[in-house]
């Protein structure tokens, strides 16, 4: 009997399982499969196979928050975080400028009643909520909501939610009592979460949920995101650091083939851009730089986001009002001295500043230097428009989002876009239900390898 008549009844099980759009059998003997587009689907609800990636993550997040082997103290518990080169926690100290950074970052924008979600142990809830009139967090965890939830800080409330979530009854009834009925926040904060998203799609719904959630004028602010401009700089330097005496030949190769099963998402901002452009209140957005003082991943490959919901006061009313100055036009004068010629008259945007994390180029300056010489002015570190290696100062810093747009003619300077890990969980994920659905139909049946079929051999396959 033909490899072929021996599958068929196989191909006809697996194709017919709901989160199957089709399936055929290869010359090879493989079933190869193509996933149904509502399994991977964001909107209106995640899909089957979209949500079995998150519960991925909430499992892996619980029996982290469980073992607590990171926690110091019960506002200081830093279970998970641990650097990728060596697998060893990141240094104590450089995690507490990594949260005040943040915490400074949240605060310059004048919150009164935040809604976090992803608020894992609690680093940010503990440091804020003191600061506001109430504070209501959301995570996948139980064990990092149960344990919150037991800590009784005054003003708060936790409640077990994914991130798309944030328009649930629960979470409503939270924010009723703590911020009062049918008040909503005017700060939504996910903070190091969108690395755990399977998708762009999945990160507009939760974008859109939270712009429509805050009061306008409001912010919704996305902390510690990981560049995927920078993603080949962050894993050459991972390669490097692993096998420094790594074959040339095969060095870009072994590169771009740990990028592709990256299991972490990263994107650029002019992803969000394109999301909140079709958002129904105006929504401008900043890019700042993390500014720590130690130079590791945290610094170098992520950056934070700050979505402005209508036009406050005191903003500056568009960018045509902005001076544009470049930093070679002031370089070689020193960095404090160059830093008040440029921003002499305001309001000002400094630009295309070499970051020195990432660039050997000469007058090069780590984001923590900028942030010293600036200290004490309404400024703020910005990532620059053109450039992720470049970096960017905004004076004052209210005017931080009239620097987001990149400048027209320049190419953009990084690709892609964004990296999704979606369909790499899809690969490894969709063959192990199939195979377990026709063991299931046909006991005693041993299917044959089922693989999730690339973009040539879909554009092969039947709808």
């Amino acid at each position: 009997m033909s490899t072929e008549a021996t599958v068929d009844p196989v191909v006809a099980l697996v194709a017919g399982h709901p989160w199957v759009a089709g399936a055929r059998a290869a010359p090879d003997g493989r079933i190869l499969v193509r996933p149904h587009p509502s399994a991977t689907a964001a909107r209106p609800v995640p899909g089957s196979l979209l949500h079995e990636c998150l519960d991925h993550w909430a499992e892996v997040y619980d029996w982290v928050y469980q073992g607590a082997q990171g926690r110091h103290a019960d506002d200081l518990d830093l279970s998970g975080w641990r650097a990728s080169d060596t697998g060893l926690p990141l240094p104590t100290e450089h995690m507490r400028d990594w949260l005040d950074r943040t915490v400074d970052l949240v605060l310059s924008q004048r919150p009164r009643r935040i809604l976090e979600l992803g608020c894992g142990t609690g680093l940010l809830a503990h440091r804020l909520h003191a600061r506001l009139d109430g504070y209501v967090g959301t995570d996948v965890a139980p064990a990092a909501v149960g344990r919150l939830s037991r800590a009784g800080l005054p003003g708060t409330a936790f409640v077990r939610a994914a991130a798309h979530e944030a328009g649930t009854a629960d979470v409503r009834r939270a924010m009723d009592a703590v911020f009062g009925a049918e008040v909503r926040p005017d700060c939504v904060l996910l903070n190091s979460v969108t690395q755990c998203f399977p998708s762009l799609d999945y990160l507009a719904a939760v974008l859109h949920e939270a712009l429509g959630a805050v009061t306008d004028p409001g912010t919704v602010i996305v902390g510690d995101i990981r560049h995927s401009g920078l993603l080949t700089d962050h894993f050459t330097w991972l390669e490097r650091t692993r096998s420094p005496e790594s074959d040339p030949d095969t060095f870009d190769v072994r590169v771009k083939a740990a990028i592709a099963s990256d299991e972490e998402m990263s994107f650029a901002p002019e992803a969000v851009t394109a999301m909140v452009a079709t958002h129904g209140r105006p929504v401008r957005m900043s890019v700042h730089a993390r500014t720590m003082e130690l130079n590791t991943e945290l610094t170098r490959y992520r950056y934070d986001l700050v979505l402005h919901v209508g036009v406050r006061p005191q903003t500056v009313p568009g960018a045509d009002g902005v001076r544009r100055v470049r930093w070679s036009d002031h370089q070689g004068k020193g960095l404090p001295v160059a830093l008040r010629a440029a921003l002499s008259e305001r309001p000002a945007i400094l630009s295309s500043i070499p970051n020195a994390l990432l660039s050997d180029a000469p007058e090069a300056v780590t984001p923590f230097a900028l942030r010293r010489a600036l200290h004490g002015l309404d400024a703020a570190v910005l990532l620059d428009a053109d450039d992720p290696h470049m970096l960017a100062v905004a004076a004052p810093a209210d005017c931080a989002y009239a620097a987001t747009p990149p400048t027209a003619g320049v190419p953009v300077a990084w690709d892609p876009v964004a990296h999704e890990p979606l369909m790499a969980f899809v690969r490894r994920r969709l063959p192990e239900v199939l195979r377990d659905h026709v063991q299931r139909m046909s006991p005693g049946t041993m299917p044959p390898r089922i693989t999730v079929a690339d973009e040539d051999e879909i554009g092969e396959m039947a709808p």
